[in-house]
């Protein structure tokens, strides 16, 4: 039966003859072949033992794994915190105790964090649970301060050695971008893409659904991710995006834990996330290579609406925390919110408030950056936010609340058939914007809000309120500055790519396009045969470096940036020859 070789996979001792057999093709085990995690699978290629445990796994084969890690064979076992208390890991733990604890994604177990799991909180109890407490580390890309000393008191680190080694990508392009017809905008934005690997995060498994249909029948190779699919559909479409049959993924914030593809192109947010670290992380999944990559967000004010409805359903609400815990988690996701809106309003350096988000020090300019590639021109608007505020309180003293175009029309004295039929045209702020136009009224009325000097209220039909903060800036402000953006258009791209790609292979001289090109088409090959993504082979920084280095035996293939021995031994003799021949015709042509 499947279940006795199961148990005998589980209980035999591997030869040297199958230690070997398995080093040269990691995923075959007995009468079954497997797709670990993608870190499992380039930590295998790069000779590390690994093996994870988690929900996917097939029937029995826990079992398999534990077999092996409790005969010595793993170096690295990855378990989900949900296993953790499980009796049958329970009692392998007991007996075979690991030699050392890591916690990844380490920002989960906090309540401070936006990806708060109370699975995390249960990794102190099993640590403790343990025969000898090993020494334990923690990770995370993540996290700011208060996350930071909160994983600390968390898992009861004692004595630890903390390091921040650094939030920067300089690879990475922010920008932030208001379009009138978003679908209109990330075509444009794919099309000039098109050589690249992308990913498209949406808010919703509707919009999801939507903006991959529209992009699919736009001719671009666009698969959805989202948790509404089946797990093998999910799966099916991950692999499609890795193994580069689909160059974009539409997906909401289900997709990227655990996506180790190293050449994203770009990361286009459709709609604002929840929060910044959200932000950040799935931007941060562009460029991994060291490649120049774009992350861009396309910001609509109702985004921040959108957002608002999601958190009001979802904000800590698992059972199994508290009244009390429910709400201070709720207060601190909105306050998230407010931070993530700031940031897609701002026209300071956006890379600066990333930094400074996550409390590290930055310049005020980066230049590279679509604020910093912008010029602004600081004008007084504070006449025109009066009358805007104004229009509000004369609605309010008729027990009306409207939307933000209404109440643009009705300060630029509109003249439409709603407007007058509901008799605003006799309000005393009718007309008194008519000189300025909708664009700059709205943009106005926008940052009245984004800065809580108005507020929005109302889900389904989200309508513009007076309140006190109203009130105090109609009585006590004195300025109310905007910095505006001149017509000026931003530093060519060509320029910037060049300059930001000449970093990632500055220490290893001028890179060989050529050469390059075909360490490419090496790599697409072996990836082929060996049925994995080509990254996993070399990632587009190695090969670059080693077209710029051109090494011609072993040593100096070992110089390469991103390779090691397991690496050396497997890919090293393809490569290098590779690389001989080619600079046999490159010399051959160069002497004729």
């Amino acid at each position: 039966s499947v279940c006795e070789r199961w148990e005998h996979e589980a209980e035999y001792r591997v030869d040297n003859e199958r230690k070997r057999e398995r080093s040269a093709a990691p995923y075959h085990y007995g009468h079954y072949r497997r797709k670990p995690a993608r870190q499992v699978e380039a930590l295998q290629h790069s000779g590390v033992n690994a093996e994870c445990i988690h929900s996917n796994n097939e029937p029995g084969w826990l079992r398999v794994v534990l077999a092996r890690a409790a005969n010595g064979e793993l170096d690295l076992l990855y378990v989900a915190p949900e296993r953790l208390g499980t009796e049958e890991f329970s009692q392998f733990a007991e007996k075979h105790p690991p030699a050392i604890i890591a916690v990844d994604e380490a920002h989960c177990i906090s309540q401070w964090g936006q990806d708060f799991r109370p699975s995390y909180t249960r990794i102190s109890a099993f640590v403790e649970s343990l025969p000898v407490r090993p020494p334990m580390c923690a990770f995370t890309a993540t996290a700011t301060r208060e996350v930071r000393d909160d994983v600390l008191f968390a898992l009861q680190l004692r004595d630890p050695f903390v390091i921040v080694t650094g939030f920067d990508r300089p690879n990475l392009h922010f920008e932030v971008r208001r379009p009138a017809d978003k679908d209109a905008e990330l075509l444009k934005i794919c099309r000039e893409r098109e050589d690249k690997s992308g990913i498209v995060y949406c808010l919703s498994k509707r919009a999801t659904e939507e903006v991959c249909e529209m992009l699919c029948s736009e001719g671009f190779a666009a698969v959805p991710y989202h948790a509404g699919l089946s797990s093998a559909k999910r799966a099916e479409n991950q692999q499609a995006f890795v193994y580069d049959r689909a160059s974009i993924v539409v997906a909401t914030c289900a997709f990227g834990m655990g996506i180790d593809k190293s050449d994203v192109g770009f990361v286009v947010h459709y709609n604002m996330p929840l929060d910044v670290e959200s932000y950040y992380q799935e931007a941060g999944r562009a460029g991994r290579d060291g490649e120049p990559a774009d992350c861009i967000l396309l910001y609509a004010p109702r985004d921040v609406r959108s957002c608002e409805f999601l958190l009001s359903r979802s904000a800590g609400q698992s059972e199994e925390l508290d009244p009390e815990v429910r709400e201070v988690l709720r207060q601190r996701a909105a306050e998230r919110l407010r931070q993530m809106t700031f940031y897609a309003t701002t026209n300071e350096c956006l890379r600066k408030f990333l930094l400074e988000y996550f409390g590290e020090k930055a310049q005020g300019y980066c230049g590279h950056c679509s604020n910093c590639e912008k010029e602004f021109e600081e004008v007084e608007a504070l006449e025109e936010a009066r009358k805007l505020i104004s229009c509000v309180y004369r609605l309010g003293e008729r027990d009306r609340k409207m939307g933000k175009t209404m109440i643009v029309d009705i300060c630029r004295g509109a003249k439409n058939e709603k407007l007058l039929h509901a008799g605003f045209d006799t309000l005393s702020t009718y007309g008194i914007m008519a000189d300025i136009s909708a664009k700059r009224a709205r943009f106005i009325l926008d940052t009245l809000i984004e800065r809580g000097w108005l507020q929005m209220q109302g889900e389904r039909y989200p309508v513009v309120a007076f309140t006190e903060q109203s009130m105090r800036f109609l009585r006590e402000e004195k300025s109310f500055l905007l910095k505006v953006p001149k017509d000026k258009a931003p530093a060519p791209k060509p320029e910037r790519k060049k300059k930001a790609r000449s970093s990632s292979t500055e220490f290893a001289g001028e890179m060989d396009q050529r050469l390059f090109e075909e360490l490419r088409k090496l790599r697409a090959e072996i990836a082929h045969e060996e049925d994995v993504p080509a990254y996993v082979v070399f990632s587009n920084a190695t090969l670059a470096d080693m077209s710029a280095r051109k090494p011609s035996d072993t040593d100096e293939f070992l110089q390469v940036s991103g390779v090691g021995k397991a690496k050396l031994e497997r890919y090293g003799d393809r490569f290098l020859e590779a690389i001989a021949d080619y600079a046999a015709l490159h010399d051959s042509g160069a002497a004729d």
